[in-house]
């Protein structure tokens, strides 16, 4: 059974603001909440808090937008920084969550009186985003915790760390964009956790040739993994980044298969990084990566609605 509500800001749904119907969703219930957001423009700092049962379902990707401005070097109301980790214009507390067919943006723009400024922080276990576009620049997308995300079909754009933490992620089909030089990934994957970021059939574009790395590692473990990605001349021949730091060399846990397109340069790539046997990449799948001990399967989710039945 699902309950449904819908949020207009015109006023013609049962709330005008998203935050006013997640606060309305009543904890620790096994009934999920669809809400339905229609077109605009929310900006609102929105948060998802956890034993909350939700799915997001946007009326149109590009027209259905939930931001917020602010950023790093920003003042609080304590009269402080806000710091990176308190930027984030959408945070995900819940486990079981489920977006689709939204735009998650941080609209604080760039700059060096700007750092920092999230989209999106994910935490939680077992959440998806479907269909749904990510906008930021400096870290657009962090995922704390130790918890599972799945990304289909998904528009990323950032252009330093922007996508970061320590959590497993799937990025299946989805386009990641660089708008400028910098850095796809900043993994913190712990040290005995076995995968971090994970990217299936994606696209990776980008506005500027051989300006981009395909990630540093934040934390010496970092594990990110390309399998079967297109890559155009943004990226930069080398690949990968050691954060200045030699010994990160002997312990990030970098990999691609499959790489195609301009960028994909498995020759001059960084002698550390390693390229998976063809056998083994076939039998990596987003299933496999993301199951758990409770065998998760998140792409029997991603359909409309997400969860609608159970």
């Amino acid at each position: 059974m699902v309950n449904q509500w819908i949020v207009s800001n015109d006023c013609s749904g049962d709330f005008t603001t998203v935050q006013d119907a997640v606060n309305a969703v009543p904890e620790q219930v096994e009934t999920r909440t669809l809400i339905f957001i229609k077109n605009g423009v929310y900006k609102e700092k929105l948060n998802v808090p956890k034993n909350k049962r939700i799915s997001f379902i946007g009326e149109n990707q590009l027209e259905t937008v939930i931001t917020y401005d602010d950023y790093a070097r920003k003042i609080a109301p304590d009269g402080q920084e806000y710091g990176t980790f308190r930027t984030a214009s959408v945070t995900i507390e819940a486990d079981d969550f489920y977006a689709e067919n939204l735009t998650f943006e941080n609209s604080a723009g760039h700059g060096p009186e700007i750092g920092q400024a999230l989209a999106l922080t994910v935490s939680g276990d077992r959440n998806v985003c479907n269909r749904v576009r990510l906008l930021g620049n400096q870290d657009t997308l962090y995922t704390p915790g130790n918890g599972r995300h799945y990304f289909k079909d998904c528009y990323i754009e950032g252009h330093v760390d922007f996508i970061f933490g320590p959590a497993t992620a799937v990025f299946e089909k989805c386009q990641i964009h660089s708008l400028r030089k910098g850095y796809i990934t900043a993994a913190s994957t712990p040290k005995d956790q076995l995968y971090g970021f994970v990217f299936f059939d994606c696209n990776l574009t980008g506005s500027e040739q051989n300006t981009v790395y395909l990630g540093r590692p934040w934390r010496p473990f970092a594990n990110v993994i390309y399998v079967r990605t297109w890559m155009d001349n943004h990226i930069k021949p080398e690949g990968w980044h050691n954060w200045r730091n030699e010994e990160n060399e002997r312990t990030a846990r970098y990999t691609e298969f499959g790489s195609s397109g301009p960028g994909a340069n498995p020759e001059a790539r960084l002698k550390w990084a390693k390229t998976f046997a063809a056998e083994a990449s076939g039998e990596l799948t987003p299933q496999i990566v993301l199951a758990g001990l409770d065998h998760w399967e998140p792409t029997k989710i991603a359909t409309i609605g997400g969860w609608q039945n159970d």
